[in-house]
């Protein structure tokens, strides 16, 4: 499937939701991705991509940016804080913001730099053991947190469950969002974006629906 396909699929979505038609955002996640597919994206006028390692993104962005400067980025894998300085300087937003010291570390930095990304609270809304993330029940205390810090909280992020239905977990989400007057959601990937946007999603991730299965490296 085309980036192009993709878009018409997000705008239908957004239309069949009976939402604004720029209330949605669109990430094309990158991460494993050979060049020559994400330069073919590029080419067709695509700007907001996501990446989920740190390490590889400083590998491609820089020499990417030079030639796409208006390129808007977002860290969508789980920060070490040992890598938060690193991220700060090439993310321009990071969803997965699921613990008070990684708050702690990224007030420090945006203090020093002067400026911080846009700060998604990644919630785990499925309370997995394996998985990165706030537990529902604590969530709210850490959004609090960051916004004592003066953090910009712009949205909540959430991955479900692969074998649940999502929709309970988009709820969830928008919820948390509601009580703590947040305005963004990042939920949605390639299987089941669409019900996402009809669920309020903002940000939607979506990476083998528009590059193809994934390369390792």
């Amino acid at each position: 499937m085309t980036i192009e396909a993709i878009e018409r699929r997000v705008a239908q979505a957004i239309e069949d939701a009976g939402r604004a038609k720029d209330s949605v955002t669109l990430i094309a996640v990158s991460k494993v991705q050979p060049l020559d597919r994400l330069r073919h994206v590029l080419d067709s006028g695509h700007r907001v991509f996501g990446e989920n390692k740190v390490q590889e993104a400083q590998g491609k962005w820089p020499d990417l940016r030079a030639d796409f400067p208006d390129v808007t980025l977002h860290l969508l894998g789980p920060l070490q804080t040992n890598k938060a300085r690193a991220a700060v300087t090439l993310f321009d937003a990071i969803h997965t913001v699921d613990r008070l010291k990684l708050v702690t570390t990224l007030a420090r930095l945006a203090q020093e730099r002067g400026q911080c990304p846009e700060l998604f609270i990644q919630v785990n809304t499925g309370a997995e053991p394996q998985k990165a993330g706030i537990l529902p029940q604590d969530a709210d205390s850490l959004i609090a947190a960051a916004r004592a810090e003066d953090l910009p909280v712009r949205g909540l992020m959430c991955i479900p469950p692969a074998d649940e239905d999502p929709v309970s977990h988009f709820t969830l989400l928008r919820e948390i969002a509601a009580r703590n007057d947040v305005s963004d959601l990042s939920m949605g990937m390639s299987s089941d974006f669409e019900t996402a946007i009809a669920q309020g999603a903002t940000h939607v991730r979506v990476g083998s629906a528009i590059f193809g299965e994934r390369v390792p490296v």
